[in-house]
């Protein structure tokens, strides 16, 4: 039985999607394309797609059509039907994506594309937003233009652009301040374009979306922390896109930038003005995000969003407990003497994580001037690292 997935964009069918139709036992799709096009066969909604197809493979004859709204290969019916085992037929349209950055007048081979499945996915769309620089966001109830502005502001300044009814005879295409797109009403916006404003690319790009990861440090050994002890608290921390890292006690950046060239959104807090201002200087030459709050923790993590991990590097315990207050998924201190360990491992234990602490100290490689060589010892860190249980 043959199953063929038609994409609609607002334009007419191309005869071959019309036959695929006019032959269907079945036709599934969203309400409004149904109506929109005037279905004479049976119908079921896209709500119960798989359902639906299920009973006819199993009692129906003839072929049978999925309706879907663009390319249904882009966070579509297609991937949905393949997880099932069916391999169907595919007559796609243009996607909702490219006719959003059309609109606009954009190239979007830049841009990042996200589709939240649903309101609780939108803390980590708005981390999305604030570490990258062109977003295309999917709207889905809870997420939205009124939501993303509200989350976005005031730390995060972007301008947005609104696309509703694509393709629709209500079609709109409206570019917003994020103070604007709180208060006014909006149609079941399609897409929101989430821009910086101030970006401009260095070079022209080759690769779709993903940027290429870091090549190296971004920081060169000798700055701050030593690179065998960075990998160690980026391999905890597991900075990724969609999360929010704290750097508190930043110092030059070298956790901050290596976590936001991964791709995470990231807050630095440094209460020295000249480390914030190496900081800067470090975040500008790599070409990446980071938020820098100046000011003294704990009052200076206040007023920030949540965040997935933070990582302490300056700061007594009552930094690190105010850290752990704010429920981070991983939290990872360096500390510089052992005698310290034993009470941030009890004050992590006492707010519910599971804490374990490590030395790490690594030697050099040094040569002689007679051929031989030696090892170069470095001073040791310990490193507390906890996870939520």
């Amino acid at each position: 039985m043959t199953i063929t997935v038609i994409g609609w964009d607002g334009s007419g069918l191309p005869a071959m999607a019309a036959d695929r139709l006019r032959a269907a036992a079945l036709v599934v799709g969203p309400d409004d394309l149904i109506g929109e096009l005037g279905i004479d066969a049976p119908t079921a909604s896209s709500d119960a797609l798989l359902s639906a197809l299920d009973d006819h493979l199993e009692q129906g004859e003839g072929p049978a059509v999925v309706l879907a709204h663009g390319d249904p290969g882009l966070f579509g019916a297609v991937a949905a039907l393949r997880a099932r085992g069916i391999k169907p037929e595919v007559l796609p349209a243009s996607a909702v994506i490219t006719r959003a950055f059309a609109c606009a007048g954009l190239n979007w081979e830049d841009a990042l594309v996200v589709a939240p499945a649903g309101a609780y996915q939108l803390a980590r769309v708005v981390n999305a937003c604030r570490a990258h620089t062109k977003v295309a966001v999917l709207c889905t109830p809870g997420v939205g233009p009124a939501e993303l502005a509200r989350e976005l502001a005031p730390t995060t300044p972007r301008s947005l652009i609104v696309c509703e009814d694509l393709g629709g005879p209500g079609q709109r295409v409206t570019h917003s301040r994020m103070g604007e797109a709180t208060t006014r009403p909006w149609k079941d916006p399609d897409v929101v374009l989430v821009l910086d404003p101030s970006h401009r690319p260095k070079e022209p790009g080759w690769v779709a979306g993903a940027q290429p990861g870091p090549g190296e440090w971004a920081l060169p050994f000798g700055t701050g922390i030593a690179p065998e002890v960075r990998a160690f608290i980026l391999a905890k921390l597991g900075p990724r896109l969609g999360d929010l890292i704290w750097d508190v006690g930043a110092g030059a950046g070298e956790i901050a930038v290596e976590c936001a060239r991964f791709g995470a959104a990231v807050v630095a807090v440094e209460r020295e003005e000249e480390a914030c201002a190496r900081l800067r200087a470090n975040v500008i030459e790599h070409g990446v995000k980071v938020a820098l709050t100046r000011g003294q923790a704990p009052p200076a993590l206040e007023p920030l969003p949540d965040p997935d991990a933070i990582f302490v590097g300056g700061g007594g315990t009552d930094v690190i407990a105010a850290c752990a207050a704010r429920g981070p998924r991983t939290l990872v201190c360096s500390l510089k003497t052992v005698e310290h360990v034993p009470a941030v491992l009890d004050l992590l234990r006492e707010q519910g994580y599971q804490a374990e602490g490590t030395q790490i100290q690594a030697s050099r490689l040094t040569a002689h001037s007679d051929g031989s060589h030696g090892l170069q010892a470095a001073d040791p860190v310990f490193v507390v690292h906890a996870r939520v249980l």
